[in-house]
């Protein structure tokens, strides 16, 4: 297969998503909206996007984020098999009738998430635990549309949806890798722990999560 990865920035690419992926054998085409455009609309099996440091509402900043709405809206028209992350995810949502908007609480770590009975049989997001720590990085967050699936959630956050039977969205981060994150906190932003904290919790915690991503990622091939 041939798998599209929009992307929002060099650190914010495939990850672990594409050692997955170029191990399964299929292509993986690392696509950077902001500089390279909208991307070619036929020749791509399914679409990965993942996050960034832009959001929803910042459209007079970053005027690409109408063209990568108006992606998704075709994507899901389409029904092309799509796997969004973050940012990716908080657009999948705002771009199919729901509600994006700043979080009470600005997420660093990881965190305890629940799936839901939907969660359970969804054919991706069913390989994870019931419930399980994910990592997250996020300081915004989505309220799915009202025609979409609630498939996990935190105690006070959504975590993940799907958007018909081949669009999905999720919160948390599990192409992540450790010094991914660092670069995107290392940067003088200020953060509701210590950076030490957070890479010595990621030291701990990671291992077992790429585990789950890769399953993720698996899934994700095997639906597609």
């Amino acid at each position: 297969m041939r798998i599209l990865s929009v992307n929002h920035g060099p650190t914010v690419r495939s990850e672990l998503f594409g050692d997955v992926i170029r191990d399964e054998g299929h292509e993986l085409v690392e696509w950077e909206l902001p500089t390279q455009g909208v991307p070619p609309e036929n020749g791509f099996d399914a679409v990965l996007v993942f996050g960034g440091r832009m959001n929803v509402g910042e459209e007079e900043q970053y005027p690409w984020l109408h063209d990568e709405y108006e992606l998704f809206r075709g994507w899901v028209a389409d029904e092309k098999p799509l796997l969004a992350v973050c940012l990716g995810a908080q657009a999948l949502a705002h771009a199919t009738g729901g509600r994006v908007g700043r979080a009470q609480q600005w997420n660093a770590g990881f965190y305890d998430v629940t799936l839901t009975p939907e969660g359970a049989a969804d054919p991706i997001l069913g390989v994870l635990p019931g419930r399980f720590e994910a990592f997250l990085a996020n300081a915004y967050e989505f309220e799915p549309g009202p025609d979409a699936t609630r498939l996990a959630a935190t105690s006070n956050q959504q975590q993940a949806f799907r958007v018909g039977e081949r669009a999905w969205g999720v919160q948390f981060h599990p192409e992540a890798r450790k010094e991914q994150v660092l670069a995107w906190w290392s940067d003088g932003r200020s953060l509701e722990r210590p950076l030490p904290v957070l890479s010595a919790e990621m030291d701990e915690k990671m291992p077992a999560w790429h585990e789950l991503g890769r399953k993720v990622c698996r899934a994700f091939l095997d639906a597609v």
